[in-house]
């Protein structure tokens, strides 16, 4: 019975439920959600020139195939015999925003049909921008770097949002058309290359997607139907109409841009922009919804395909299964594990970094997930959140620094321009030896220096003007008082391009070296590679800023001692009787360090004393052999 429902379910949100599609012999299928329309026609502009009218469908979709339309052909439609704009569901926009649609041929010479995904819990995530990873800022341009990326060992490539924005450089969360690939950044073959190169590398491709808002610049969707709704209000203007009257298509529209990308471009997972913006009172919430059909999609497909989401409501219902009254997506991002990790590495106190500061914070983020747990929150002026405790390690995702902790700073400084190299590798452990899934933005495996801040190209002056002063209000509850750059001057993207061959100099390519040595031993230590809470104990020394922390499977054990503390120290622990063997020093000379304070054995009678230089880790383990 249950085969069944799904089966519905799947047949219900076919790919190509809007857009313009090829269907051979010349002949194109348009299809267009407008329900206040009482006349929609399709005006093919590519020669000859001329005016289609579409039949109308039940619930206000309008559809015709028509015959002599090539691949490449432009068009629009034109509403009540006057209103003319873009496809809603356009596949390329090869004049920016405000031009006209482009019909394209969906077929590619795929080759990766032996490509069945990889585990989630196999997940090493790269964030990267595409307009600012390489100086040529497209997909293809990225290729030649993923032997780099396999080589250090990452197995996952998120790419920030490529959908169709105002001009050629923006961070891609003011995309106004979701189903057109970015054409600056090559368009829909590009990034068809860009993923069959990730997956014949042994990569997953990770697609961030935004279903909380659109752009304000050439954002038409509106003309066509109640895709808004005035009943609720995000930071970036109206909300989207997921619970209302006409809510349904709306839905539709948005699931089948999910399963447009997952099927046509054979993207691995999304990461779904911050769903605490999408605001839906539904007795079937929308995300619960998007992730069903995402998990039949997988099933039909035979492959592994997962939802991620960001959050900021530390809310376990996200990621819980829908028996238990969940919307069953897989993971999500955990920013209380990278605050509590910021503070202790540069002492921030501004914004919401006044919640965190103890040693304890990060040494709940390790333990439970969540540091915020319906605890009091001094920030929100509130209680946060609800615990994490009982779920998976493998459903959050950790990180040090991403696009949004280094891009909404002033000035958009790295990891790297605000602490030290020892700092850096005590960022990096803590990250990458964690039971969760890790989150390296680019750049960051070698402390690239490029500053990443906020750049648009906004087409329209007055929403440019308006976009300044929101940074300004933006940066005020951090208290920095200089003038932010200007997101619009094409300084502020440039800037942000990454300089790859830092990578080979000096102190960057240790650093690199140093996080490709933290994910061999991730993947290989079979203490390391089970990815259990339950396996793990958790003990901070609050005085010396040290966290501990013990894991454990059948035939291993490891201890790793994170040192955040500016002075050394010593440390008495607990440890199983027995020969244990220094598997990674962050101070030692090979790693730039200071140089170490610990034998390469230690045999341990039931105790042993550790000393620890400043802002180092120490990871030793143990075996039945041993």
């Amino acid at each position: 019975m249950r085969e069944a429902a799904q089966g519905a379910q799947a047949t219900r949100y076919l790919p190509s439920a809007v857009g313009a599609w090829t269907v051979g012999e010349g002949r194109c299928r348009f299809r267009v959600w407008a329900p206040t329309a009482q006349l929609v026609e399709v005006h093919l502009l590519t020669p000859p020139e001329r005016f289609i009218p579409l039949a109308r469908r039940r619930r206000g979709y309008h559809e015709a195939v028509v015959e002599g339309v090539e691949p490449g052909t432009l068009y629009r439609y034109r509403l009540d015999g006057t209103l003319e704009r873009s496809d809603p569901a356009s596949r390329c926009q090869p004049e920016d925003i405000h031009g006209p649609s482009q019909v394209v041929d969906s077929y590619f010479d795929w080759d990766d049909s032996a490509w069945w995904g990889i585990p989630l819990r196999e997940y090493i995530l790269y964030e990267l921008h595409v307009g600012t990873f390489t100086p040529e800022g497209t997909f293809e341009a990225i290729i030649p770097y993923l032997h780099e990326l396999k080589t250090l060992g990452i197995t996952a490539l998120e790419l920030m949002p490529i959908a169709q924005f105002p001009g050629h450089r923006n961070w891609g969360y003011d995309g106004v058309y979701p189903f057109a690939v970015q054409h600056s950044y090559g368009g829909p073959d590009g990034l068809k290359r860009l993923v069959q190169a990730c997956h014949r590398h042994g990569l997953a491709v990770v697609l961030d997607v935004v279903y909380n808002h659109l752009g304000p610049d050439g954002n038409y969707l509106g003309d066509y139907g109640p895709y808004f709704t005035e009943r609720y209000k995000t930071p970036w203007g109206g909300a989207l109409n997921l619970d209302g009257p006409y809510s349904d298509e709306v839905r539709r529209f948005f699931i089948d841009n999910a399963l447009f990308w997952v099927t046509e471009f054979r993207i691995d997972a999304l990461r779904v922009d911050a769903v605490h913006a999408i605001l839906d009172h539904s007795a079937q919430p929308f995300l619960q919804e998007l992730g069903l059909a995402l998990r039949v999609r997988a099933e039909q497909m035979n492959r592994r395909i997962y939802a991620i989401a960001e959050s900021a409501l530390n809310d376990t219902r996200i990621i819980r299964s829908r028996e238990l009254g969940g919307y069953g997506l897989d993971a999500q991002w955990n920013d209380d594990f990278h605050h509590a990790l910021r503070v202790l590495l540069t002492n921030d106190r501004g914004g919401y970094y006044q919640d965190f500061g103890e040693l304890e914070h990060l040494a709940k983020a390790f333990r439970e997930g969540f540091v915020y747990a319906g605890d009091y929150s001094a920030y929100r002026r509130r209680r946060h959140g609800h615990s994490s405790r009982h779920m998976p390690a493998q459903q959050f995702v950790v990180f040090a620094q991403n696009h949004d902790q280094v891009g909404n700073r002033m000035f958009g400084e790295r990891l790297s321009q605000l602490v030290s190299l020892e700092a850096l590798k005590l960022a990096a452990s803590a990250v990458l030896l964690s039971p969760f899934i890790p989150l390296l933005f680019m750049g960051e495996e070698y402390g690239e220096v490029a500053p990443f801040q906020y750049f648009i190209s906004h087409l329209d002056p007055q929403l440019v003007d308006a976009v300044r002063r929101g940074r300004r209000e933006e940066f005020a509850s951090f208290a920095w008082q200089a003038e932010p750059p200007d997101p619009q001057d094409i300084a502020t993207f440039q800037r942000a391009i990454l300089n790859h061959r830092l990578r080979s100099e000096g102190h960057h390519r240790t650093l690199f070296e140093f996080y490709q040595e933290l994910i061999r031993l991730r993947k290989e230590l079979p203490a390391l590679a089970q990815l259990s809470k339950e396996h793990m104990h958790v003990v901070g020394f609050e005085r010396e800023k040290i966290l501990c922390i013990r894991r454990w499977c059948d035939v291993q054990q490891v201890w790793m001692m994170l040192h955040f503390g500016r002075s050394p120290t010593s440390l008495r622990l607990p440890w199983e009787a027995g020969l244990w063997h220094k598997r990674l020093d962050s101070a030692e000379a090979r790693w730039c360090g200071p140089g170490s304070l610990v034998d390469p054995e230690v045999k341990s009678e039931g105790e042993v004393t550790l000393n620890l230089p400043p802002e180092s880790c120490l990871l030793f383990a143990h075996t039945a052999e041993s």
